[in-house]
């Protein structure tokens, strides 16, 4: 599934195998973002993790601050 754009945030839904493996995955998603300091809003449920970007400082619309990340976060799949 590739980033759709829904209410103003880029949207991706990622599926693993467990628990486990979402999770290291939310873990180098972090160490990404926060070199960005630009964060994610997540959520996760067992092997689901849905990631929503938008940037706050610019009245949360997607920028291309958003398309970065997620460029970034497709690559540590």
């Amino acid at each position: 599934m590739d980033w759709k754009t829904i209410n103003d945030q880029l949207v991706k839904e990622f599926e693993f195998k467990d628990f486990a493996e979402a999770w290291g995955f939310m873990s180098k998603v972090a160490l990404a973002a926060e070199k960005m300091d630009h964060h994610p809003e997540w959520t996760n449920t067992y092997n689901k993790v849905i990631i929503r970007l938008s940037t706050h400082s610019e009245g949360n619309i997607v920028t291309e601050k958003d398309r970065k990340l997620a460029g970034i976060i497709d690559r540590l799949l």
